[in-house]
């Protein structure tokens, strides 16, 4: 029954797009996408909020998925209004990359809060992928990612970022689960190669 509903849902937002694509007064259209495609926009920013982001949950923040799926939602319409993404692939890739615009504002908005800011560090200490932006290791991981091959950066994105699974990738990539495992080693080899440097150095063996 899921396999069904991700399928349906994939059906009728690229039909969504696909008039998108054609008609000069999109606001209807744009809406209806939207609608179609909210109960999946809320899963990625629960994932991607609880997964990367756990101390925007906490005070004095509090944020929660529903709260979070508003501000998004406005982004997106006014994105659309300028980008005609011909693909549901790259209808939530967009919606992934305002996602993480939105969390991230948040984010630096409750950085600088200087009392805020000292409890938490002094209560809740963030962890290196809370996606803040404060810290070096933050921003070179970030960029990392960013820099990854479009089409590894989407499978890595969906699955490590957001939680999806890797059937779920598939569905919303429009490829097979055997392409998502493959997208998602390629981009687990490249951030590894990368970012070699942040790894924590082993103390050298006996026989070294």
């Amino acid at each position: 029954m899921g396999d069904m509903g991700q399928g349906q849902t994939t059906a009728i937002v690229q039909q969504c797009l696909d008039a998108l694509a054609g008609d000069s007064d999109p606001k209807s259209i744009i809406r209806s996408l939207l609608d179609q495609s909210v109960s999946r926009l809320h899963m990625l920013c629960a994932n991607l909020l609880y997964r990367s982001y756990p101390r925007l949950l906490r005070p004095p923040v509090n944020l929660q998925a529903d709260e979070l799926l508003s501000p998004v939602v406005e982004r997106l319409l006014k994105a659309l209004r300028e980008t005609r993404p011909p693909t549901v692939r790259r209808f939530f890739a967009l919606a992934n990359q305002h996602i993480r615009w939105e969390l991230n504002d948040l984010a630096r908005r409750l950085d600088e809060q200087p009392a805020a800011v000292e409890l938490r560090e002094g209560l809740f200490p963030a962890p290196a992928s809370s996606g803040s932006g404060l810290t070096p290791q933050t921003r070179r991981m970030l960029a990392a990612i960013d820099a990854l091959p479009e089409e590894e950066r989407e499978a890595f994105s969906l699955v490590r970022i957001h939680g999806t699974t890797q059937a779920e990738a598939a569905q919303v990539l429009n490829v097979s689960t055997k392409t998502v495992q493959r997208r998602l080693s390629r981009a687990m080899l490249m951030l590894a190669d990368s970012l070699a440097d942040l790894r924590p150095h082993q103390p050298p063996t006996a026989d070294a």
